[in-house]
């Protein structure tokens, strides 16, 4: 098609050779192959990242990981040279669909299936070509020994390669789309001054302050402003609320590092909601008081933290038991009760120290507590917490914690992040629509040994005859509109 383009513009700037269009032709020519060009490696671009996620979902369980060695399907290393011969959109097709290129006769096909049958490849119709893209360039950096590395720099240590950047494309192909616009208004112009010198009538000659202020450009510009203001508009809109790494300073500086790390405490202890519920539930802090009857002293900072969880209770660590009518005593009277016991603390880890000293630093300690405790919507260092809430979905969209966490037993690691390496919790994942999909598109069902999903029948009985090695959850309606928008 390209080739069709070019001869049939290489025809007519022949037929005016000697003329203005001869020239705005010309250049026309030498521009077009540029863009067709940056068209086209655009079009195979991969983001091996991106490739990687796919691999583990897609392909692994039948092909190593190290794309080298056979596993129950070829080693994937050299698929790119192996159909070299023949258009990228062949190999998509195949990927896509194996058998109906072995039906249809396609050699390539054929003879990948000489090599494995009975064995058939799983169809993945569900994958775009840019995703085939994506996986076939992690496939190659994987091959290669490229993915995942960065050129050594001397005196450090190698770390892993970012994505590149290729906004510059976009401004490139934006340069070539206006020098096009402006050679194809002068071609225009040219024939209307050819066609009017014709009929015996003269045209001025452009200058280029008449062109830049011509309808047709004002035209354009108008329109790409439109199209500018309309796509920021969406963007912003569909960006609304979302907060990836958001990272907010919490009332208490409680550290999931040292909780769930160090040790080891399972995320559905504190957050027993997640297994049983449709919210996860933050922890009252009578959860807290679980352990920390007994541990009054934290990791990092003493008796700072902890007693701010006395203080919302009205737990009196020195006599091991809730205060009474707690809740009816004003923060001062509360003050001296903890007040008393940080100091006794302080004195009892340095030696020497003078009570006026150990006073002097309690009641430091008693002000940043009330600072951190209190607020404008919350008076008293007493009663709930109130912790600043970092992941919050749409009200229209319907997530339910138990259906992921119990029934479909992921782990709260895949949407949360390391959760146990974070001393202070980041909103890990961007939570988008589009997001959620590429799970569901990409998330394997744990059928084994999973009750839930015993009514599945056809698809068990797929399984167990080798005519599929997974079931997805878009496969079992998990890209329906009505399953998370009701």
């Amino acid at each position: 098609m390209s080739q069709n383009i070019l001869a049939a513009l290489y025809k007519l700037s022949m037929r005016y050779r000697g003329t203005f269009l001869h020239i705005n032709l010309r250049g026309l020519l030498a521009i077009l192959p540029l863009l067709l060009l940056f068209a086209s490696l655009s079009a195979q671009t991969g983001n091996p990242d991106k490739g990687k996620d796919l691999f583990k979902a897609n392909c692994a369980a039948c092909h190593n990981k190290n794309m080298k060695d056979k596993m129950t399907g070829p080693a994937l290393g050299t698929v790119l040279d192996d159909w070299a011969p023949y258009p990228r959109k062949d190999l998509h097709d195949w990927i896509r669909n194996s058998q109906a290129m072995i039906a249809a006769g396609h050699p390539k096909a054929v003879e990948l299936w000489n090599q494995y049958k009975p064995v058939v490849m799983t169809p993945f119709t569900s994958l775009s070509d840019q995703d085939m893209d994506d996986l076939l360039a992690y496939i190659d950096g994987v091959a290669k020994g490229t993915y995942g590395k960065a050129a050594p720099v001397a005196g450090t240590e190698v770390q892993s390669e970012e994505p590149a950047n290729k906004s510059w494309m976009y401004w490139v192909l934006f340069a070539v789309f206006a020098i096009i616009a402006l050679v194809l208004s002068n071609i225009i112009f040219n024939l209307r001054k050819i066609s009017s010198s014709q009929e015996g009538k003269t045209i001025k000659d452009r200058t280029l302050k008449s062109v830049l202020t011509s309808k047709g450009v004002l035209g354009v510009v108008i329109l790409a402003l439109i199209a500018l203001g309309s796509f920021t508009t969406v963007h912003n809109a569909i960006n609304f609320g979302r907060q990836q790494n958001y990272q907010p300073t919490q009332p208490i500086n409680f550290s999931h590092k040292i909780h769930a790390g160090d040790n080891k405490i399972d995320c559905k202890f504190c957050h027993d909601g997640a297994r049983r519920s449709k919210q996860s539930i933050i922890p009252g802090a009578s959860t807290c008081m679980s352990c920390h009857k007994a541990v009054k002293k934290g990791t990092l900072s003493g008796t700072a933290e902890i007693t701010k969880i006395y203080a919302s209770n009205g737990f009196n660590p020195m006599t091991d038991s809730y205060i009474d009518n707690y809740m009816s005593m004003s923060d001062k009277d509360a003050g001296k009760i903890y007040k008393k016991w940080i100091a006794q603390q302080y004195r009892s880890e340095n030696d020497g120290v003078s009570t006026a000293d150990a006073e002097a630093f309690a009641k430091d300690q008693w002000n940043d507590i009330v600072n951190s405790m209190t607020s404008e919507t919350k008076a008293s260092v007493k009663g709930p917490i109130e912790w600043i809430r970092i992941h919050n979905l749409p009200d229209f969209v319907y997530f339910n914690h138990s259906q992921h966490v119990t029934v479909g037993q992921i782990a709260c690691q895949k949407c949360h992040g390391k959760v146990e390496e974070m001393d202070v919790v980041r909103q890990y994942s961007t939570l988008s629509m589009g997001w959620c999909i590429n799970c569901h598109r990409e998330t394997d069902v744990k059928f084994t040994e999973n009750p839930y999903y015993d009514s599945y029948v056809n698809y068990h009985k797929e399984m167990k005859e080798g005519k599929r090695t997974s079931v997805t959850v878009e496969d079992i309606g998990g890209l329906e509109c009505q399953k998370c928008h009701y």
